[in-house]
């Protein structure tokens, strides 16, 4: 993903066909680690090709994918999980009373607010 962004950003800067070598120094100028082979994937799948007819592309593709909408159906689980956990609350044991205790005298004499 970063030799993609690095090849935007250069392509963005005006220089409409990066080189292996620009790509590795915006990743190193960002302070990552280029990785060649990769480079040169992205470079041989992109040659010949308009990266803005890409994305545009890529954008039509992605529109059909549905995302979110489901949210309607998951809230009478959500209910029932409240009941059952309403249901399941009990008094405070003697060890948590204890132990509220104990953390009562740990401000050594003094509170956050005196």
């Amino acid at each position: 993903m970063k030799h993609l962004a690095a090849l935007l950003l250069l392509q963005l800067g005006g220089n409409a066909h990066p080189s292996k070598a620009q790509i590795e120094a915006v990743i190193a100028a960002g302070g990552g680690e280029p990785e060649g082979d990769r480079i040169n994937f992205l470079l041989k799948q992109l040659e010949g090709k308009d990266v803005d007819t890409l994305i545009k592309e890529g954008l039509t593709k992605i529109s059909s994918v549905g995302v979110g909408g489901g949210s309607g159906g998951s809230a009478p689980a959500a209910a029932a999980a409240t009941n059952s956990a309403k249901k399941e609350k009990k008094a405070p044991t003697k060890e948590k009373k204890k132990a509220f205790e104990e953390e009562k005298d740990g401000d050594m004499g003094f509170g956050f607010f005196d």
